[in-house]
């Protein structure tokens, strides 16, 4: 039986349904015609130019990212855009586009558990609720480590990025519990502080909230510290789990999988280039 687009969102809608994404968020079909037949999905962050190309160029059928395309209204779609660009890459490619983004943030499993995983969490909660939405996790490591060896064991677990992985707090302060919102998430720092959290997890952290968070946690014991690991990086690593699950959903649905085929983006699309500058106090991860 010929696996169809629609085939394919029945069986993503099942992991990650629409219903669950906040209400500002633009997830689902893009482009793409639900009858057309599906056979090598591309996965990614982020559905910029390069990103598309690099579908189009692999056969790619199905694109599915984690950041919308058209977040927010637009007028046109002409070539003199970007969005229209992308827009006219994707429909003349015949390649149809599908985002899962903070229905796959709140997903079990989803992006925010594959970030769990990464930051040695092999149980986990989560961390907070909006909207009657769960956001982020938060869990107890098996042992405690500092943080300096916290934030070393969390950088060989995501993928590498130009801006590296910053951190605020003493090398050789005690990780214990860890809280974690893949992407930005400087909005929950005050909950990661509720759940008793000893460091939090996130990214895109802008200098105010942070400095503030860190002035408060002064007054209380010190944490939590903060772990800033990079939007892109943050939010890559449940990629290849996904398509795994994707695939075996439409197998135990009785689809032929003799021509079936996925493949996850080799790019980076972290918008920085490379770093100037950057110095470190830490001590010897231990």
């Amino acid at each position: 039986m010929e696996i169809r687009l629609r085939d394919v969102l029945t069986a993503l809608e099942a992991m990650f349904p629409t219903g669950t994404a906040q209400s500002w968020d633009r997830v689902g079909l893009v482009t793409g015609d639900p009858d057309q037949p599906v056979r090598l999905v591309h996965a990614a962050v982020d559905p910029t130019l390069e990103v598309i190309e690099e579908a189009r160029s692999a056969g790619a059928d199905l694109l599915i990212t984690h950041h919308p395309l058209l977040l927010r209204g637009i007028h046109s779609v002409a070539t003199t855009s970007a969005k229209g660009a992308s827009v006219t890459s994707l429909v003349v490619g015949d390649v149809a586009l599908w985002v899962a983004h903070t229905n796959a943030d709140v997903a079990e499993p989803g992006v925010n558990t594959a970030l769990a995983t990464a930051c040695g969490l092999t149980e986990s909660e989560p961390l907070t609720e909006e909207e009657g939405i769960t956001m982020g996790r938060v869990g107890d490591l098996p042992e405690p480590v500092t943080l300096s060896a916290f934030a070393h064991r969390l950088a060989a677990a995501l993928p590498s990025a130009p801006g590296g992985i910053r951190v605020a707090g003493p090398a050789d302060g005690r990780v214990g519990r860890v809280a974690m919102l893949g992407g930005a998430g400087d909005g929950l720092m005050e909950a990661a502080r509720a759940a008793g959290a000893d460091v939090y997890v996130t990214a895109d952290l802008r200098h105010h909230p942070a400095l503030e968070a860190r002035e408060e946690a002064a007054l209380d014991g010190g944490t939590p510290f903060l772990v800033d690991a990079g939007h892109w990086a943050s939010e890559s690593l449940w990629l290849a789990e996904m398509l795994e699950r994707l695939g075996q959903a439409l197998a135990d649905a009785g689809h032929d999988m003799v021509d079936w085929e996925t493949r996850v983006s080799t790019i980076c699309t972290d918008p920085w280039s490379f770093t100037i500058g950057a110095h470190s106090d830490e001590g010897d991860p231990q």
